[in-house]
């Protein structure tokens, strides 16, 4: 099905491009959110008749998307999650969490405008693209830890997932140097 594009469609194209589509995606989706027309030669006359309400009224939500997109520049959000010992999370970080997560600081964002490339499974940080235009992106770095202590460790660069056995031995390394400084400071108190 060929339909004119009304406003940038990512990874389809630009205003007023005629592209040919499947049909269940034009009527489900680009018709249905407004962002096409079918393109008959009625609708071609319309369009090139409405061009420069569209482009101004696209310049509009391109100029409020980036002031929004100045609010979320070098954002990091801290999600704090239920994990296992290696790190493996129960369940999985949706873009409904990354909105919640903003929320909670003070910045609004769509739910639709969070762009997950693939599923957060694990703690650590990752890096999330937000786009609340199609010509408009930001990054956002969302932290996924089990508890705020380990969300600081993982912000400092510390990585906390692996395989447990090397995790334990790290363990008891830091535990046997944190028991002779603790010997060594009764030694100095007590002599």
């Amino acid at each position: 099905m060929d339909v004119i594009l009304l406003e940038r469609v990512a990874k389809l194209g630009h205003m007023g491009e005629v592209v040919k589509v499947k049909p269940g995606y034009a009527r489900n989706f680009l018709l249905r959110q407004g962002k096409a027309l079918r393109a008959t030669e009625a609708n071609k006359a319309k369009f090139e008749r409405e061009r420069a309400a569209l482009e101004a009224r696209n310049a509009e939500r391109r100029a409020a998307a980036g002031d929004e997109a100045k609010a979320l520049a070098g954002k990091s959000f801290i999600l704090i999650r239920q994990a296992g010992e290696s790190g493996q999370l129960y369940g999985s970080v949706s873009p409904r969490d990354s909105v919640d997560a903003a929320a909670a600081q003070g910045v609004k964002v769509d739910r639709g405008h969070v762009q997950l490339t693939a599923p957060i499974k694990t703690i650590g940080v990752y890096q999330v693209a937000i786009a609340p235009h199609p010509e408009v992106e930001v990054m956002v770095t969302l932290n996924v830890a089990r508890s705020p202590e380990e969300a600081q460790a993982q912000a400092r660069g510390e990585v906390l997932t692996g395989p447990v056995s090397d995790r334990a031995e790290i363990r008891a390394a830091a535990e046997a140097l944190f028991e002779e400084a603790q010997a060594e400071a009764a030694a100095e108190a007590n002599g």
